[in-house]
């Protein structure tokens, strides 16, 4: 293990940006501790056991292994000692309201009879469209991955001009990515839908957010043997061999300056734990408008990183079987644009949202009893906003409109079935999570407000305060999703080059 005079640094936040950068600090001789305010380590990713139902109660997807693999590497350990991942497949089931549905299958030869549904292009479209994707996700991870770049004018430096034009199509947004290849309008549902991975809107997307399809196929999807959650209890494990000392119900309330140098966190039972560097794992605008108590002025900085969309999250035990589902899937709109202007524009909840449902007893029988399965059903909504407050009783309504409309596409007497339920709101999100107005998956990607990029890693007003997790770049998202996995691995790296500034 590396030493670096075992300088102190102090975590705040325990989900997988937080645990994921104090294993990789601790490695390297720092001397860590690691703050949480609830009762268990894992942030959005988190579990709950309700009537023999064993629900996960954030992260549904986990794809690029290789990452957190990388983690337990580089400290002499095997990942799979610890955690054991299983391939999901296929990877997606799409529904829609006329009858059709189409799998996402890493299988060539079934993704061709899928496609073929649709029509007798699609897959040649398709084809096209992924090798567009490829190449925008090698672009972008080398450069804006492997070297940390934290926003536009170093991704200009890195790339040069023209080929940041011609690389990144940047003057298209995702929708219109997609429309450059496919043709089929439920084909352009699916690609368009990737956008669920970071909260926004393909109409509003750069697109860049394309490369995301690539990703997927080409490092798969995956499920944590026994549940999400073990992800968490195996780097919490890890994070403690390697002296990372962790404090559950630790909520920090301040952080202390001197100049422009971070000195202390101040938790809620008046505690003053002394820090030379202090990394976040909170978003970085409630960190400004909590800890900081950063001035109107330095909060006018930061308007063009706005929220994502928030979800109305529904964890519902029923008592009987639904065969026709996979393990991931969408049950799309038939007017996807109001759906996305809905959320995105008017701030309201939509007349026909698009659904994602989780079923994990699909791959993992045993977290429900015998007999019964687990359904998450997750449909994006706004974020919660002061202008256009949405009522207890509006979220009800639109509860109910969501489980209607599963049932009308196939999920028969579902109401009758649910046999314990977890309902989270925006406001439930935010109060567990201190996430900015009840957003799920940190800044939103919107090429006219910040051109995709997420907030800067490092603060703008103390030196030695570093950004981890959803709301800085590169991004890790908190349906957990794939991006979580770069959120947790890439910002490990770019943390360490950054410490090196101060040490």
């Amino acid at each position: 293990m590396k030493q670096h005079n075992n300088k102190k640094v102090v975590v705040i936040g325990g989900g997988l940006g937080g645990l994921s950068a104090a294993i990789s600090l601790a490695s390297e001789g720092f001397a860590v501790e690691l703050l949480e305010k609830n009762d268990k380590v894992g942030g959005k990713l988190n579990i709950m056991i309700k009537d023999g139902f064993t629900f996960d109660l954030g992260p549904s997807i986990l794809a690029m292994p290789h990452i957190f693999d990388a983690l337990f590497t580089r400290v002499g350990k095997k990942r799979e000692d610890y955690v054991k991942f299983e391939a999901v497949q296929p990877h997606w089931r799409n529904f829609f309201e006329d009858g059709m549905v189409v799998d996402l299958t890493p299988d060539k030869a079934k993704q061709k009879y899928e496609l073929d549904k649709l029509d007798p292009n699609s897959f040649a479209e398709f084809e096209r469209f992924m090798a567009y994707s490829k190449k925008l996700c090698t672009e972008t991870e080398a450069g804006y991955f492997s070297h940390g770049l934290d926003g536009f004018w170093a991704l200009l430096r890195h790339y040069g001009l023209i080929r940041s034009l011609l690389s990144f199509d940047v003057f298209r947004s995702m929708d219109q990515g997609v429309r450059r290849f496919i043709s089929n309008p439920k084909l352009v549902d699916i690609l368009n839908y990737f956008i669920k991975y970071v909260g926004s809107s393909p109409y509003d997307s750069p697109a860049l957010m394309n490369l995301m399809p690539y990703i997927q196929f080409e490092y798969g999807l995956w499920y944590v043997h026994g549940g999400m959650y073990g992800l968490a209890q195996a780097l919490e494990k890890l994070a403690m061999e390697l002296g990372v000392k962790i404090r559950l119900h630790s909520e920090v309330m301040e952080i202390k300056r001197n100049g422009n140098k971070a000195t202390a966190v101040v938790t809620a039972d008046g505690s003053e734990i002394n820090a030379e560097i202090v990394v976040s794992n909170m978003e970085v605008i409630p960190v400004m408008q909590k800890l900081l108590g950063s001035s109107q002025v330095e909060m006018k900085k930061m308007c063009r990183f706005q929220p994502t969309c928030s979800g109305l999250v529904l964890h519902l035990g029923v008592n009987r079987l639904y065969p026709q589902l996979a393990h991931h899937n969408f049950f799309y709109s038939d007017h996807p644009k109001h759906h996305f202007d809905a959320i995105f524009k008017s701030h309201t909840l939509s007349d026909d949202p698009t659904i994602y449902l989780v079923a994990p007893c699909k791959s993992d029988p045993k977290q429900a009893p015998a007999g019964c399965e687990i359904l998450k059903v997750l449909p994006h909504i706004p974020h919660l906003d002061p202008n256009k407050p949405l009522s207890p009783e509006d979220y009800l309504a639109f509860r109910e409109r969501v489980l209607i409309k599963l049932e009308r596409m196939g999920l028969t007497d579902l109401r009758k079935h649910i046999v314990t339920e977890e309902y989270w709101t925006p406001h439930d999100i935010q109060a567990r999570y201190y996430s900015n107005q009840g957003a799920i998956y940190g800044v939103v990607a919107d090429r006219f407000l910040n051109l995709g990029f997420k907030a800067p890693q490092r603060s703008k007003q103390l030196a030695n305060l570093y950004f981890v997790g959803g709301s800085v770049n590169p991004g890790g998202h908190a349906d957990g999703d794939f991006i979580r996995a770069i959120g947790a691995g890439q910002n490990i790296g770019r943390l360490g080059r950054l410490i090196k500034d101060v040490v």
